[in-house]
């Protein structure tokens, strides 16, 4: 009787054997097979992640094209890339263009809404950083850039420059109609509440010194650096600023750069 029972207990105890070996095994095989799809899962995540980088930079590309040869179908609409519209001669903007939707900045001073935030929040946070200063002109129409142009060429007329002498001197500090950047909306002059002169000094006040260092963070670039006027046309502004979105902004900053510069132009 002793040896049935402990033939029956050893048999239990083979079973239980048996049992536990095959779970180790089914585990073991879930265990490598959950290994493998996991690598597959990095792999693929991996391959995928190259491939969104690829797309990204091939959109870039595709809206910096876009930013220099279809300026106004760009700023018109709101695909990616409309921040970065290129307006110079080289590249006019449509004479009838109008921003869709304003926002008064100040009186009578007014920008493409789109910008509002950023803007209104670069202003706010110089203004607590214990600076004054505040838009001088935003958004101009072709009539209105024309009014500007005509009469800073009249004025170097009157210093007895010819026509066109005078025309190529304007030029050099006011865009040809058509061609500014105060068109778009994305542009605002802003300067010193203490130091209202358009003129180099402008760039030596704390607003300015403020401003060079810190308007990247919103999205806004200094259009017209020091030192770029071969590359830009425009002489040395140190008021004109240009919303063309964080990411551009940082790597034109970071690189010292223009904007026709970051746009291959």
């Amino acid at each position: 009787m002793r040896k049935v029972r402990i033939s029956n207990r050893l048999k239990k105890v083979f079973l239980i054997g048996i049992c536990a070996g095959i779970a180790a095994g089914v585990l073991f095989t879930m265990f490598v097979a959950n290994g493998i799809i996991s690598r597959k899962e990095a792999g693929f995540e991996a391959e995928n992640s190259k491939l969104r980088t690829a797309n990204d930079q091939l959109q870039l590309q595709v809206n910096k094209y876009n930013a220099a040869h279809n300026n106004t179908d760009l700023l018109s609409g709101n695909e990616d890339g409309w921040a970065l519209v290129l307006v110079n001669e080289e590249h006019p903007l449509d004479t009838a263009y109008v921003p869709a939707e304003m926002y008064e900045v100040e009186s009578e001073r007014s920008v493409d809404a789109r910008i509002r935030e950023p803007l209104d929040r670069m202003l706010a946070d110089a203004e607590a950083a214990g600076l004054s200063m505040y838009v001088a002109s935003a958004y101009r129409s072709y009539d209105q850039q024309r009014t500007v142009f005509n009469a800073t060429m009249q004025d170097w007329i009157s210093r007895g420059y010819t026509p066109l002498d005078a025309y190529d001197e304007t030029k050099r500090s006011v865009a040809v109609p058509g061609t500014s950047e105060h068109a778009t909306g994305l542009a605002v002059d802003i300067i010193a509440s203490e130091y209202e002169a358009l003129d180099d000094r402008q760039g030596e006040t704390a607003e300015q010194q403020w401003l060079m260092a810190h308007c990247w963070e919103y999205g806004f670039i200094l259009r017209y650096p020091q030192e770029k006027a071969d590359v830009t046309g425009i002489i040395f502004e140190p008021w004109h600023y240009r919303y063309v979105g964080v990411d551009a902004a940082k790597e034109i900053h970071e690189q010292n750069i223009t904007l026709e510069e970051y746009l291959g132009q």
